[in-house]
């Protein structure tokens, strides 16, 4: 079977219009209640309500649970968190002020559930078991590559909670390098991403945790190439070359993977 068959081209180009309709897809049921002009004023990359939807659908989240939320950007996936699983969310993140986050908490009525964190990866003022789950969507293979971090990073998650994260990656590690339709593309920071089986190996390999999925979020590309195309044509912050290298790949190689683990007990 051939490349164009394993990977279809990509979908009609969005020009704009239908705002609504574009940033709707089914398998985001929850994230179609969000209003799409609040999505694109806070977004700072890929929908990170979108990824977030995409990584609870394999996390157990009940009320009440302590979520921290590693490098949550402007908070829309605390927001998302607490508002439709009922958990208070330590959201933390490093680029955007505490008080900047502060305001959207409030404004979206969830002061009560979220408390926004200004805190480096590497620094992180929590104590040591605090959390029931620790979730990341598009920030963790910023810091997380190291292989030290899983090591400090699991400390402050419970014995038997869960860690989760969402991030740009391959479906597979390059064997000889960059393959030839992404090198015009290809920028130093992206070799942070990788595949679901080098994340699995990453993390089990330090007897920490036991991962339960790792895998590729369906559609991922898709979604990718969607949020770009809908941010430029409605004025918002894009990336030209990042809409035509997804566009391009098509799903052959790009996408998001998605890792979720349970932290060893005893």
């Amino acid at each position: 079977m051939s490349v164009d068959q394993h990977h279809p081209a990509a979908p009609e180009r969005y020009m704009g219009g239908d705002l609504a309709g574009a940033t709707r897809f089914p398998e985001f049921p929850r994230s179609a209640q969000y209003q799409p002009e609040w999505m694109l004023e806070n977004l700072m990359g890929p929908n990170a309500v979108w990824l977030t939807e995409a990584l609870c659908e394999r996390l157990d989240l009940r009320p009440g649970m302590h979520v921290l939320d590693m490098g949550c950007g402007k908070a829309m996936s605390a927001i998302f968190l607490a508002r439709e699983f009922g958990v208070q969310v330590w959201a933390t993140d490093l680029w955007i002020a505490a008080s900047d986050n502060w305001a959207r908490i409030r404004e979206a009525g969830l002061a009560d559930r979220i408390f926004p964190i200004h805190a480096e990866a590497h620094a992180l003022p929590f104590a040591d078991g605090f959390f029931d789950a620790a979730v990341s969507a598009d920030a963790y293979h910023y810091f997380g590559t190291d292989n030290l971090y899983l090591s400090y990073y699991a400390r402050f998650v419970r014995p038997g909670g869960q860690l989760g994260i969402v991030v740009p990656g391959l479906r597979d590690e390059f064997a000889d390098g960059v393959p030839p339709h992404l090198a015009p593309y290809w920028e130093p920071d992206f070799w942070s991403f990788h595949s679901p089986a080098w994340w699995r190996a990453h993390w089990e390999r330090t007897g920490l945790v036991e991962v339960a999925v790792a895998d590729m979020v369906p559609r991922g590309w898709e979604h990718w190439l969607r949020w770009l195309e809908v941010a430029t044509a409605h004025g918002y912050p894009s990336n030209e070359r990042e809409t035509e290298m997804v566009r391009i790949d098509a799903g052959r190689t790009l996408g998001f993977t998605r890792l979720i683990a349970r932290k060893v007990e005893g």
